[in-house]
Formats: structure tokens, C-alpha cells, sequence
């Protein structure tokens, strides 16, 4: 010995690294020891750390094991890895001697952006606060490895996990390593466990699936275990059958089960010493006190259906008080100390005894008995959707809110998708328990619990390509007696059918207990009784939580925790099937509420765009945009060349559009409604700028089912309307209509009061009816001429006339057919013989490329050839026939300046010219493109040729919108 020491004095080395010339181990190996004589000697200014390894195979994925090498100073440290991800889980435990009542255990679970090459999108370019996914990481690595501590261990312990990324999720590494770094500390512990992942792709089961492989797979299961029992599931799937699902966890138990043995090995090479910690115990003397002073009133409470949750609990906070009594006058503080865990022991066994030994619960329910079930949709009309869902004391409150794509919530983790469109938010507050408190920030458990309800309707969510918004569930607990997270579900899957989202189907959940009856010299299970739809109580004095969520199918999501060292997967595969049938049950009720979804109360609206056009809209640091939102009260949302628009009602996203179309416009569409401004007025229409800056010509024809006389009777310069676009051309003109809007008018009476005065006139003769203008023009007035009666006829009434005639068609107007030499060669009208009406077709449209003038067609239509183009009018009235020498001197005279259809007014006198001859009146031209019409009386003769001058004044119009003129005579001029 005395050379070991001067060996060690002569070496060079630190006194730290001394140790190994000594042939020492070295503490960080996890205790002292003799070191193999084989390993060669170090050599100066070189440090060893000396680590221990594990190596084995767990599907197709080799998996090793490492510790002494980083993180020496911690209780226990490993690093676990798999393909290129690793994760180092370190345990620390409080040196506080000071015992609780319940485990303080700790589980942090970071994930650092350095571990995938990346510097973090924060202002402080630093992690922060945890997030969802974190915690999300902490909780599965809290609940299996919580119950195998022993009973009254209060000691705190902290597990910091570190991730790296790769393909796999380091979420179960980080479980496997925890598990390890317990098993080489010196805290007291019993396990190990082993953490797997199973995948279903195809039918198959994959082992450790990637997450490409995930992102395909209808099952996701997460199982933790010991060597012989189940600690903790969490599954989420495509309506998978709990057969299947059962057959899942059947293989998943097997290969969990591969984590241990290596465990135990590394532990055995470099694990500590388990230390002796105090552990709060419960004496048998005070138990037994207890017994005989509370368990005859505990179980008169229990055993009284009649009381509610505050009712019962009141009565029990009562008998725990007149305990504390006896034990304070007796002066026993060792058990004061301990008296509100004793009350609670014999809770739980008087609980416990009756549901195994008589099947009857604490409310009076039997064993597999659902409680009374009362649901309401549609209970906040004003929202997108909304659902009110109660199961006996436990209600919750389901809200659903819309939103454009780019609401999606970001996800800053390692792994996974980098946005999701879907969530569910479940908030516990203070008073639905009649408690007092504050919200602070993130709860580990409203996490878990919203996001188990947020996978169990993920499933029957429809597909992004036919859904692309954004959905968020709100989840408000009103009140709480169990399974608030089932509820919640259930609420959600309403709510989302009040929203309009077409889901596959309903979706409801419910949770099951497990109360056993065990050898308290073996621990194995004796009897045992599955509960479905436990209380609070029920789930704090049971052994399982048992959370199964689905359709009429299948499962949709499970999570599993437990109180015990381990439940058999046997009576945890018994469960499935009570689940199921008191799942239906609560199915049958949500679908007699609503069974499929209400019209959509949100409008959403996604329209597409350039970038360019894109950026106009968002305008400088997005303040045209936020304008916009503030303004309208709607969201809009801008993805590479498209933009959505949110709104909660039509009148908002009318608005909204109307807003992004004047800046930016859409695409022009025939049939499509478009919002804009009058920008000028002519007399054959109106020009209105629309969409984002363009023109379009609304003709006068296109303003209303009723003649117009004046586009200024109906628009004006600056007024917002709203029109159809009816036709486009290749040479980017618009043609809109204001008519194609409205309603078609009711069928015209036979007769109509003759106070119109109005002439049908006769097609067969004329071969003409004018397109109806958009609104009546000035009401006729009282002439001071004497204008006869006017017979009302049909064009069918007239056709007949003209046939029934004894006028000879070919002779009468002979004289019209000689043109005068000064007329305009384009006025020219041939013989009105029975090729009248192709002759009058030809004639106007020459006309209309000169005049602007409309074109009188056979078919009884107007078609208008230009832009400039006015109605055309024809009437007749009666009047003195004038004599050929008057029509001379007025052609001498000369001719009055032509009037505009603005100023032509009822009793407005002008000279007019004969532009037809017809065989039962003249068209008359009235200058400006405007025509109007005289009609024979009786049998008048036709002394009149083309362009003669006459002296006329109008004396009404007729139904469309014609002028009707009479001869003035030479008294009244």
C-alpha cells in the first residue's frame, strides 16, 4: 500500500486525476473501484473520463446507451441515442429532509434550436418560456415513471431532458433516458420502464416509425410498461377498432419491454447505491383511530345518493374536523401531522369496498351506468358555432371561431409540421369548482387535456384541400365532476357541426375507472370491478383514468393513467369494450341534437391574385391592410398569391370585398356582381369605374326593366351601385347591367289605362319594336291640343288589321318611293311593298354607323350597333294632314336645331322629318338619333314623301318609352 501512495505523490498529475495512477476508478464513473490493470497508462496533461456503453436493437432501430461521460455532477445522467438524434436526461434530488404530503417530482423537457443547426426566431435570439410541445414532452415523461415511487417518498426530483434532432421524436427517447437516469441514481425507484411507438401504416405495424412515416399511418400509440404490466398509453388513430387496437398494444408490449434489460445493465456497471430516505408513513395506531371515529359516518355520506358533490364534500370536511377535535384534546400532534392523509385512507377503502362487494357507486349509479345526459347546440347564435354539454355535474361550454389560413398557430419545435390549422384550447378556471384563484399562463394540465381532445376530432376533421381554414375549439369548463376532458370532446364535436364543418361524423368520449382489490402480501390483484363514466371522487379514490374518445367506428384517441405500480394489459384491453358501449349511448344523444352540419354562419372567401396586386393591398408596413380590418371588422390573410377573407357575417364580407376590389379588383367574370362608382353620364349610358380602377359602359337599355327616357333620371356622377357584368370582348370592353339584378316584372294587363295614350305598334308593318329603356320617363301631361282617343292594340291585332285591309299596299305609297335628290343617300328608304322589312333592315344599320340611330329588327328587338346609340321612338297620333305647299315653305324655313332625348319633354313643338313611310303612320326622324312616330287616322291619304319637313309636337310615349307626335296646325303655331 505504501508504493500505491508514493506512486501517487511522485505523479505529476492533478490530485484529482492521482486516482488513476492508484488504479482507481473515478467517481464520475458512478462509484470507486479497482480499474482493469489492462488499461493502458495515461499520459501526462491528458484528461480520461472514463463512460460505459450500451448497445441493442429495438425494431429495426439500434438504440444505445451512454453515461460518464457529460453531465458527471448530476445524480444520474445518460445519453441515449437513435440514428442521429440523441437526448441527455439528467436526475437531481433535493437535499431537504423534510417530508409532504404528496411527490413534488419535477419533469422539464427543453428542446434548443442549436440542436438542429438554428439560431431561434426570438427577439433575444434565445429560448424562453416552454412551449406547448415541452410540456406536452414533460407529461409523457411524467406519468409512467410517477407511480413507481415508493408510497410517502416526498423528497423533489428534477428531470432535465435535452433534445437533439433527427428523424425519429426525441419525446420517447427523452422517456427511455429518464427511466435510465433514475435506474443509475441513488433515488429509490421501481423501475425500469420501457417507452415504444407503434405506427400502422397499411395495415402493418411499424415499429419506432419516422415522422415522414407517421404523417401516414391511421395509428399512433404510445406505450410505456414494466416488465409484466401497462403504466401509461396515449394513442391517436383514424377511427381504429378496439379490436385492433387492443391486437396494437398486445405488440407494443413486447417491444416496450426491450428498453429494460439494457437498463438494468448499465445500471449494474456504473449505477449508484440506492440510498434510505424517510418516508412518510401512515402508523397503524392512528389508522386504526381513525377508523373507529370516522368510518361508521363516512360511509352513511357514501352511501346516501341524494347528495351532491358540495354536498357530500361539506359532510366529509364536517366528520374530518370533529376527528381533529379528539386528536387535539388528546395532545397526539404525531398524528395531526398525518390525520388528513389517514381520513382519506379510510375514504378510500370504504369507497372501494362497496363498488367491489355491492356494484353500487357513490351516487347510486350502477357499475357501467352513464350519467344523465343534457346537450344544446346552437347556444351562442352570435358566434361561428357553439355547443353546451353536460354530463351530470360536469358542463363545459364549446366555442368555435373561424379563420383565414394564415391564423394557423406557428410551431417552433424540432419535428413536425410547422404550422397547425386546428386546435382545441381547454381552460379550467378557478370557479367551476366554487374555488378562488388566478390564471398564470400555460397549465400543464389544461395542455394535456386540450390536446387529448384535440386529436379525438382531428380525426373526422375534413380535408385541408376542402377546408383550408383555420379552426379553434374553445373549451370552457363550467363546471367540474369528472372527465371534463371527455365532456369537452363531446361539446367540441357539436360545436363544430353548429360551425357548418362537414365532420365525417359525431365524436364522444368518456372515461373509465378500475378499482382493485389486492394482496397486500404479494400485490397481486384478488378482484377488481372496470367503472365507466367515474366521478372526481371516483378518480382520485380509484386506480385508472382511462380516457377513450371516438365514432360509431372506432377510437379516435386514448390516454391511460394510472395510480399503481402497473395495471395487466388484460383488464386494460376489458376496458375498450365498456367503453364503447358507453360511448354509443352518449352518441345517441349529441346526434338527436344535431346530426349534421347548419349553414355556415362565417363567410370565408379566397380569391386569388398577383404578388404585385398583393402588395398594393397591404400597402407600407401592412397599414392598408390592418385599415381595411379595422374598418370592416374582418381578417384578411395573405399566402403567396391568395388572400382569404374572414368575416362573421355576409355584411362584413361584402363590405370587406368591396373594399379590397376598389383597391386591387379581381378577375372579370361574365355573370359575377361587381360594386362601383359613376364616374360620367352621356346619353346612351353611363361609365362606372369598379374593380380596382376599371370601365365599364352601362347602356341605358341595362338600367331597368322599365323605359328610362334620361340616364340622369336614375344615376348620378358619384353614386355606389351595384351591377352584373353581362358581356366582355377581346378588346377589354365591359358591358354591366343594373337590370340583370332585379327582379323580371309581373305580365302586362290586356288592357291598360288610357291615360297612357300609348299605340302598339304594328310589326308586321313596321317591323319594329325600341328596346325598353331603365326607367319611365317624365308622366304625360295635359296637352293643350286636342288630341283624339287612341285605341290600345296588340302587334297580333294589328297584323290582322293590315291583312283585313282594302288598302292597296303596292299603290299607296307610291309617292314615298321617290327620293328627292338633297336627301341623305344613307336615309334613302325603298317602296314599303312586302319587302319592307329587309329593306328596313339594311337602311338602319347604315344608319346606326353614321347616326348612332337604332336599328328597328323584324323580330320585335332593338339591337344597339354602337355606343353612342339613343332608343329609337315610334309612334303615331292624330293630326292635320298638311298640304304640299306648307311642306315646301317649311322646308325653306328651314329645319329647328335638333333636341337631345334629355330635353324631349311632353309638349315640346319641333320640326321633324319624314324618315319612313309605313303603311298605317310615318317614323319620324326627331334629330340627335332620336325617332318618334305619326300615326294615319282612319283613312288619311299618304301625301307624304321621304324627308319632308313637318311641324310636330310630342303628346305622349307609348309602354317602351316611344315618342308619340301629332301635326301641329298653322292656329297653334
Amino acid at each position: 500500500m505504501s508504493s500505491i501512495v508514493s506512486r501517487a505523490r511522485s505523479s505529476s498529475l492533478p490530485n484529482f486525476l492521482a486516482w488513476r495512477a492508484l488504479g482507481f476508478r473515478t467517481i464520475c464513473s458512478g462509484g470507486l473501484g479497482i480499474a482493469p490493470s489492462s488499461s493502458p497508462p495515461a499520459s501526462a496533461g491528458i484528461k480520461i473520463l472514463e463512460s460505459f456503453k450500451e448497445e441493442f436493437e429495438v425494431g429495426s432501430r439500434v438504440v444505445t446507451l451512454e453515461t460518464g461521460k457529460i453531465a458527471r455532477f448530476a445524480n444520474g445522467s445518460v445519453v441515449l441515442g437513435m440514428d442521429e438524434t440523441k437526448v441527455l436526461s439528467t436526475v437531481t434530488c433535493a437535499k431537504s429532509k423534510s417530508p409532504g404530503d404528496f411527490l413534488p417530482l419535477t419533469v422539464d423537457y427543453q428542446e434548443k434550436m442549436f440542436a438542429q443547426g438554428l439560431i431561434p426566431n426570438t427577439y433575444m435570439r434565445r429560448e424562453g418560456a416552454p412551449k406547448e410541445r415541452e410540456l406536452l414532452c414533460g407529461r409523457l415523461i411524467d406519468r409512467p415513471i410517477r407511480p413507481l415511487f415508493p408510497s410517502g417518498f416526498y423528497h423533489e426530483i428534477m428531470a432535465n431532458v435535452l433534445s437533439s434532432d433527427g428523424k425519429q421524436d426525441p419525446d420517447i427517447l427523452a422517456a427511455n433516458a429518464a427511466s435510465t437516469a433514475l435506474m443509475l441514481s441513488d433515488v429509490p425507484w421501481g423501475g425500469p420502464i420501457g417507452v415504444i411507438r407503434l405506427g400502422r401504416i397499411g395495415g402493418q405495424i411499424v415499429v419506432n416509425p419516422t415522422m415522414d412515416e407517421l404523417s401516414s399511418s391511421d395509428l399512433h400509440l404510445i406505450y410505456a410498461c414494466t416488465r409484466d404490466k401497462t403504466m401509461m398509453i396515449d394513442v391517436q388513430a383514424r377511427e381504429i377498432t378496439e379490436k385492433d387496437l387492443a391486437a396494437a398494444l398486445r405488440l407494443a408490449h413486447p417491444e416496450a419491454v426491450k428498453y429494460i434489460d439494457p437498463q438494468i445493465r448499465l445500471a449494474a456497471k456504473a449505477g449508484k447505491q440506492k440510498k434510505e430516505y424517510k418516508l412518510s408513513m401512515l402508523s397503524e395506531k392512528t389508522l386504526e383511530k381513525v377508523t373507529d371515529l370516522a368510518a361508521e359516518r363516512i360511509e352513511s355520506v357514501f352511501t346516501d345518493p341524494s347528495r351532491g358533490k358540495f354536498e357530500r364534500g361539506e359532510a366529509l370536511e364536517n366528520i374530518g374536523k370533529d376527528v381533529e377535535k379528539v386528536f387535539e384534546e388528546e395532545g397526539d400532534q404525531e398524528s395531526l401531522s398525518i390525520l388528513p392523509k389517514a381520513v382519506d385512507t379510510v375514504r378510500k377503502k370504504i369507497v372501494r369496498s362497496r363498488m367491489i362487494s355491492e356494484g353500487f357507486r357513490v351516487d347510486g349509479r350502477h357499475l357501467d351506468e352513464v350519467r344523465p345526459i343534457y346537450c344544446e347546440s346552437h347556444h351562442l347564435p352570435a358566434l361561428h358555432g357553439s355547443a353546451l354539454f353536460s354530463r351530470g355535474d360536469t358542463q363545459v361550454l364549446c366555442t368555435i371561431t373561424l379563420g383565414a389560413p394564415g391564423d394557423a398557430q406557428r410551431l417552433d419545435s424540432l419535428v413536425g409540421p410547422p404550422k397547425k390549422k386546428f386546435m382545441l384550447h381547454y381552460t379550467f378556471p378557478p370557479f367551476c369548482t366554487d374555488e378562488v384563484g388566478k390564471k398564470l399562463g400555460l397549465n400543464r394540465r389544461e395542455v394535456g387535456h386540450g390536446t387529448l381532445a384535440e386529436k379525438a376530432l382531428l380525426a373526422v376533421m375534413p380535408p385541408e384541400e376542402d377546408f383550408p381554414y383555420t379552426v379553434r375549439i374553445n373549451s370552457e369548463v363550467m363546471a367540474s365532476d369528472g372527465s371534463t376532458s371527455m365532456a369537452s370532446v363531446c361539446g367540441g364535436s357539436m360545436a363544430l357541426m353548429d360551425a357548418g364543418i362537414s365532420l365525417r361524423a359525431h365524436v364522444a368520449g368518456v372515461s373509465v375507472g378500475l378499482v382493485t382489490d389486492v394482496d397486500p402480501s404479494s400485490g397481486e390483484i384478488k378482484d377488481y370491478r372496470i367503472v365507466t363514466d367515474i366521478l372526481g371522487l371516483e378518480d382520485h379514490l380509484g386506480d385508472m383514468d382511462f380516457k377513450i374518445a371516438g365514432t360509431r367506428t372506432g377510437v379516435t384517441a386514448s390516454q391511460l393513467d394510472i395510480k399503481p405500480a402497473g395495471i395487466p394489459l388484460d383488464i386494460v384491453c376489458e376496458s375498450l369494450e365498456n367503453a364503447r358501449k358507453a360511448r354509443l349511448q352518449i352518441l345517441d344523444h349529441m346526434e338527436r341534437e344535431i346530426n349534421s352540419p347548419r349553414d355556415q354562419q362565417c363567410r370565408l372567401a379566397t380569391l386569388k391574385y398577383t404578388n404585385d396586386a398583393l402588395r398594393n393591398l397591404i400597402g407600407p408596413m401592412g397599414a392598408l391592410k390592418r385599415k381595411i380590418e379595422e374598418e370592416t371588422g374582418a381578417r384578411l390573410s395573405i399566402d403567396d398569391g391568395t388572400l382569404t377573407i374572414v368575416a362573421k357575417n355576409q355584411a362584413v364580407m361584402d363590405k370587406a370585398q368591396e373594399k379590397v376590389d376598389y383597391i386591387i379588383g379581381r378577375e372579370i367574370v361574365v355573370g359575377g356582381v361587381y360594386k362601383g362608382t359613376v364616374t360620367s353620364i352621356k346619353e346612351y349610358g353611363a361609365f362606372v369605374e369598379f374593380n380596382g380602377g376599371q370601365q365599364g359602359l352601362l347602356h341605358m337599355s341595362e338600367l331597368s326593366h322599365e323605359p328610362v327616357s334620361k340616364v340622369s333620371d336614375v344615376l348620378h356622377i358619384g353614386k355606389y351601385i351595384t351591377m352584373m357584368c353581362i358581356d366582355t370582348d377581346v378588346r377589354g370592353n365591359i358591358k354591366l347591367s343594373l337590370k340583370a339584378l332585379l327582379p323580371k316584372p309581373t305580365s302586362r294587363p290586356e288592357k291598360l289605362p288610357v291615360v297612357k295614350e300609348a299605340v302598339s305598334v304594328e310589326t308586321s308593318s313596321f317591323g319594329e319594336t325600341v328596346a325598353s329603356l331603365p326607367s319611365v320617363v317624365e308622366p304625360p301631361q295635359k296637352s293643350k291640343l286636342a288630341v283624339p282617343a287612341v285605341v290600345i292594340r296588340t302587334a297580333v291585332e294589328c297584323d290582322e288589321a293590315e291583312k283585313s285591309s282594302s288598302v292597296d299596299k303596292n299603290t299607296k305609297p307610291k309617292r314615298a318611293a321617290t327620293v328627292k335628290p338633297d336627301r341623305k343617300p344613307k336615309s334613302t328608304a325603298s317602296k314599303q311593298t312586302v319587302k319592307e322589312d329587309e329593306t328596313l333592315n339594311s337602311t338602319a344599320t347604315e344608319e346606326s354607323r353614321d347616326d348612332c340611330g337604332d336599328t328597328l329588327t323584324q323580330d320585335d328587338k332593338l339591337k344597339c350597333t354602337s355606343l353612342e346609340n339613343n332608343s329609337n321612338i315610334v309612334s303615331s297620333s292624330k293630326g292635320k294632314k298638311p298640304s304640299r305647299k306648307e311642306k315646301q315653305s317649311d322646308n325653306e324655313a328651314g329645319e329647328s336645331p335638333s333636341i337631345s332625348a334629355r330635353k324631349l319633354k311632353i309638349g315640346t313643338e319641333m320640326t321633324a322629318k319624314v324618315h319612313q313611310i309605313r303603311t298605317h303612320g310615318l317614323v319620324l326622324d326627331l334629330g340627335g338619333g332620336i325617332r318618334g312616330m305619326y300615326k294615319f287616322e282612319g283613312d288619311e291619304e299618304t301625301e307624304f314623301e321621304i324627308g319632308d319637313t313637318l311641324q310636330v309636337k310630342c303628346t305622349s310615349f307609348s309602354s317602351k318609352g316611344i315618342p308619340v307626335m301629332a301635326l301641329v296646325d298653322e292656329e297653334d303655331v
